[in-house]
């Protein structure tokens, strides 16, 4: 029995209706959902430390979900793991045509620009008109945010030079300022404009060449690795945080930053 043969009759084991995990049982394609997204970022942390040891580990329970969710699909006569299998190698061969068919590239560039053109001609065969019908909602924020902005320049709608783009964030910091000095604040319309700083940030980050996300998690990383040291510093005045002053640990977050 080869390893995913194993791996397919345990969660059948698992699901079993009298023999099986009463747990396992329970869940739902809904109830699923969170673990997914949970076992994903455990992944990323994974490959974000190198740990490829760890990430062995992770890889597995990523794929673990996708047999869990096959295993419901096949017993409410949907699909099955198969299916699935089926589906990705269909759709790598269609969006991989200068490898499996007789198109031709000259470098990544091209390949993303034909692999954009069929996902087009794939989203009208779905009757999903618009550039971003299939865009997930469940998309982190700026994750979601990057996806629109690039999908609407694949269709010619973006700035084509940094200076208007660069204009639109002062524009937008002006707009939330407004809103934050008013004598009354409109929390709903405040949070708007903030909405709107941050999307014009994301699409900044995209013009250069990086991604919000991506950048934001290093900037969190960043933060992280210097507060703590700031911790050990207070620490080692004989002072516990709370009763630091905010100079003192500007002083020593200023230390922090002259180490690196």
């Amino acid at each position: 029995m080869n390893a995913i043969d194993r791996l397919l009759g345990i969660m059948k084991t698992l699901r079993d209706p009298l023999a099986g995990c009463p747990w396992d049982r329970e869940q739902t394609f809904a109830s699923i959902a969170p673990y997914t997204l949970e076992e994903t970022y455990e992944v990323l942390d994974a490959i974000s430390r190198e740990d490829f040891d760890d990430l062995q580990g992770e890889l597995g329970d990523l794929l673990f979900q996708v047999v869990f969710y096959a295993q419901m699909a096949q017993e409410e006569g949907r699909f099955d793991f198969n299916a699935v299998c089926q589906t990705i190698s269909d759709k790598l061969e269609r969006r991989h045509p200068h490898i499996f068919g007789d198109a031709q590239v000259r470098d990544s560039k091209e390949v993303l620009a034909n692999w954009e053109a069929i996902k087009t001609q794939e989203r009208a065969g779905k009757a999903q008109h618009s550039a971003l019908d299939d865009i997930p909602r469940a998309l982190p924020a700026l994750m979601r945010a990057h996806k629109i902005q690039k999908r609407c320049s694949n269709v010619g709608f973006d700035w084509h030079t940094l200076g208007p783009v660069l204009d639109k964030v002062y524009e937008e910091i002006d707009e939330v300022m407004h809103e934050a000095k008013q004598a009354v604040i409109d929390q709903q319309k405040l949070e708007e404009e903030i909405g709107d700083l941050l999307f014009a940030t994301v699409n900044l980050s995209r013009h250069l060449g990086s991604k919000a996300e991506t950048a934001l998690q290093k900037a969190n990383d960043k933060f992280e690795r210097r507060f703590r040291q700031v911790e050990e510093i207070i620490v080692a005045q004989g002072l516990p945080m709370q009763e630091a002053t905010l100079e003192q640990m500007e002083a020593a977050w200023q230390q922090v930053k002259a180490k690196e």
